[in-house]
């Protein structure tokens, strides 16, 4: 019988804060929020932005944190947009014949050009002289195109939680979201390990971007280039599996499956595809879902804005013509479904912990939700690779399909809403529009509500869908679905006859909600698309799986795992983030194995690797 997963811990780090126990999902809906939730999430932002926890009912320190979130003006922590450092390249030669400079003779090219003669002149130096002049890159700064992105909540800074040895900042961020996701389980790892075999595990987490800062690949690309020289560390910690190989090796001690996948803006899909294929077969028992993005760099900026992808300053002054303004209003730059000019960059770090259905009885955990099915489908030809295809009309249709195959066509009616990819682009706002109207009138939804999240984060690239799933969650939690807060009208060329697209949030009634379609469309025709069960309808189906007896005999478990994750939130709301991070610790060799031919016994874990491996090929022999 096919095993559910379940979402038993989440957790990550946005521009909303942090993750765990929908805070981040709550500064997006605030202004809805009563008091004393509202209260709780300016607890939660204080604690990681350094600010008195205490004085979290401040209407200046209030004032500040939601100036200091979301979408807004990069700020100088970051880089300063107006003195962002490049070469200009510059021709030079002498005003009467030779170009003549004097210099250190150390410094000179091992090889010299041509047209090159040096004289020395002692102490060091050489006297250059150049027939014909020569060209020079000149170190200098450039006012940024760009100055919108979705930035962490100021003052956070994911280096400074853990020992992280010039770490590049995703990975920095990877330890972060995954030790959160991890801490509010409410569940010891090690009872984790306890229950399951150590290859029934799987750790598929990536970044769709790599790591491009300087201490990844743009410090390998750049660093020769710069007159500098190459770190041994910048190719190793730049890959775009390494988020899933350092949560492996320094949170979890995983000996279990590696699986990171790229699927461009939808890679959290990807990776969550492979996790839910592998629980359902039985395969794995736990599986770490997550991707950790640090974007907002000048170069991925330059990147995206030379494509024409972006809300530049320029554009989106034009979007506001008429309204007297001398600069962009930033934190509206990402206006889904309305009229616009680009996307808005950010930076993300979204993890979920799936167990099957089994070890979510077993072990008491906390039930969020499951994800019955997640559909990868590609474009077809096409006449750009950037270009929208088809691919995605499949897998929304699927994923509704697949929801409706467990509550029947009658509940996707009315029990349903959906997270877009929203990523306010024009070429988007008009594909994806024309996507979930079809597919709502395929199945008879007369309005489908839909939420684009991007308007209040901006877009993570390979973290947005992890965004979106984890601000689902949030919507069953609070019965809140965010309106599109930066828009004042839905574009002409939208088609929504069959969907509810609003900026003014929608609240909903407790429980009205069971399934939540997830989609995101990657470049290059990377479409995924989650099918997402609310905790209230997983609850059921655990039911009525496993009987009455066993659900009350869970239900007593479940209250340590609450009381435990209980208390991480609120130590996390005082003092900020708990991070795991166990370098050198407990490190395995050889000498640590206990081999027969039955099994394979590892130290630290109580169950052995089964090597009685029946193969479903060998009846084809007899």
């Amino acid at each position: 019988m096919s095993k559910l997963p379940v979402i038993v811990g989440f957790g990550g780090v946005n521009p909303a804060g942090r993750s765990s126990f929908h805070h981040g999902y709550r500064r997006m809906v605030i202004d809805a929020l009563s008091q004393e939730k509202a209260t709780q999430t300016f607890q939660s932002l204080s604690a990681i932005m350094g600010l008195p926890p205490e004085m979290a009912g401040d209407e200046a320190q209030r004032r500040y944190i939601l100036e200091h979130t979301l979408i807004r003006k990069i700020e100088g922590n970051i880089f300063n947009t107006d003195q962002v450092g490049w070469n200009k390249r510059m021709a030079m030669s002498g005003r009467d014949g030779d170009l003549q400079f004097v210099t250190r003779a150390r410094d000179l090219p091992d090889e010299l050009p041509a047209g090159w003669t040096v004289q020395e002149l002692g102490s060091g130096k050489v006297s250059v002289s150049i027939s014909g002049g020569c060209n020079i890159l000149l170190p200098t700064t450039r006012k940024i195109e760009v100055s919108s992105a979705g930035q962490f909540p100021t003052g956070f800074d994911p280096g400074a939680l853990y020992p992280s040895r010039s770490h590049p900042r995703g990975l920095q961020l990877a330890i972060c979201g995954v030790s959160d996701a991890l801490n509010a389980m409410g569940i010891e790892w090690q009872a984790v390990m306890d229950r399951i075999k150590p290859d029934q595990m799987g750790v598929y987490a990536s970044s769709a971007m790599a790591q491009l800062d300087e201490n990844g690949f743009g410090g390998l690309l750049s660093a020769r280039a710069n007159g500098g020289r190459v770190s041994s560390k910048n190719l190793a910690l730049g890959l775009a599996d390494m988020p899933a190989d350092f949560v492996s090796a320094y949170v979890l001690g995983s000996v279990g499956t590696s699986g990171p996948s790229l699927g461009a803006c939808a890679t959290f899909f990807y990776n969550l595809r492979q996790a839910v294929n592998e629980i359902r077969s039985g395969k794995i028992r736990v599986a770490v879902v997550g991707v950790a993005e640090s974007a907002i760099d000048p170069n991925i900026i330059d990147g995206y804005y030379t494509m024409g992808a972006l809300a530049s300053d320029a554009d989106l002054l034009k979007l506001d013509a008429g309204k007297g303004l001398s600069e962009p209003d930033h934190r509206r730059a990402s206006r889904p479904f309305s009229s616009n000019c680009g996307f808005t960059v950010s930076e993300s770090s979204q993890f979920i912990v799936l167990f099957d259905d089994d070890l979510a009885m077993e072990l008491g955990a906390q039930i969020h939700g499951s994800v019955p099915d997640v559909f990868v489908n590609a474009d077809g030809y096409k006449k750009s690779i950037s270009s929208p295809g088809v691919g995605n009309y499949l897998t929304v249709a699927k994923a509704l399909a697949a929801a409706a195959g467990i509550v029947g066509d009658k509940a996707i009616k009315h029990r349903s809403f959906v997270q877009s990819h929203g990523t306010s682009t024009p070429q988007n706002r008009v594909s994806e529009s024309h996507i979930l109207n079809e597919v709502a009138k395929t199945f008879g939804i007369e309005k489908w509500p839909v939420a684009a999240i991007k308007a209040y984060l901006g877009h993570s690239i390979g973290a947005s869908s992890g965004d979106q799933l984890i601000a689902s969650l949030g919507v069953w939690n609070d019965n809140i679905i965010p309106g599109i807060n930066t828009i004042d009208h839905i574009a002409d060329d939208v088609q929504d006859s069959n969907l509810r697209l609003q900026k003014e949030h929608m609240e909903v009634e407790e429980d009205s909600l069971d399934v939540a379609v997830l989609n995101a469309k990657g470049f290059g025709g990377n479409n995924a698309s989650a099918a997402l069960l609310s905790p209230n309808l997983s609850k059921k189906l655990l039911q009525g799986r496993h009987g009455a007896k066993a659900w009350q005999s869970y239900l007593g478990r479940q209250e340590q795992s609450r009381d435990r994750a209980t208390a991480y939130d609120n130590k996390a709301s005082e003092t900020g983030f708990d991070v795991l991070y166990k370098f050198g610790e407990n490190v395995l060799s050889g000498e640590d194995l206990s081999m027969s031919r039955d099994g394979i016994g590892i130290k630290g874990w109580a169950a052995k690797v089964d090597l009685n491996i029946e193969s479903p090929f060998a009846q084809w022999l007899k």
